[in-house]
């Protein structure tokens, strides 16, 4: 009778790493850091909010991108990094076979979830909202509540069922994964 629970705590704890795992900190951490002065604290002109445009983009991409970034362990006990594409990994390891590397619908699906993840990150900055919707009145802004803990949840529900394999940049293959 423990077993189940123990099964379903596993998946539970599992899926939370996954869901911690989906955004990369260092591309939130730059967004964290670089929001406040872009947006001049909320206090936008129209420099700054195409400046705030870019920053979103370029880490909105970043975060799409690292979806694709995974890393193996070769013959000689390295970790080495790459890129997975439609025929395996890049860069090519001569020693170790990485077809097994190559892109998914998964990939693309977790991509998406990652993007609209850091897309929700970004609507619940002060600074962002105040550059970008200045009149939101206070229904909308109850709007901005309840969308992080829908968001959260049908992440977390897709990442239960179809969990992640790739073991992106900082984050190495345990010895449990070769």
């Amino acid at each position: 009778m423990a077993k189940p629970s123990s099964t379903m705590k596993d998946k539970t704890l599992n899926g939370l790493g996954n869901l911690i795992r989906l955004l990369p900190t260092g591309t939130v951490f730059m967004y964290q850091f670089l929001n406040p002065i872009l947006t001049n604290n909320g206090h936008c002109t129209i420099i700054n909010k195409y400046l705030s445009d870019i920053l979103i983009a370029l880490c909105g991409f970043s975060c799409g991108c690292y979806c694709f970034t995974d890393s193996y362990t070769n013959n000689d006990g390295a970790t080495r990094y790459g890129i997975a594409t439609m025929k395996g990994f890049w860069p090519m390891s001569s020693s170790v076979d990485t077809s097994s590397y190559k892109i998914g619908v998964g990939d693309f699906v977790h991509a998406f979830f990652t993007i609209v993840v850091f897309g929700v990150v970004t609507i619940l900055d002060r600074n962002t909202v105040d550059c970008f919707f200045p009149a939101f009145e206070s229904t909308q802004k109850m709007l901005i509540m309840v969308l992080p803990p829908a968001v959260g949840a049908i992440s977390s529900g897709v990442l239960m069922v179809s969990p992640n394999k790739r073991h992106g940049i900082g984050y190495p293959p345990t010895s449990q994964d070769n």
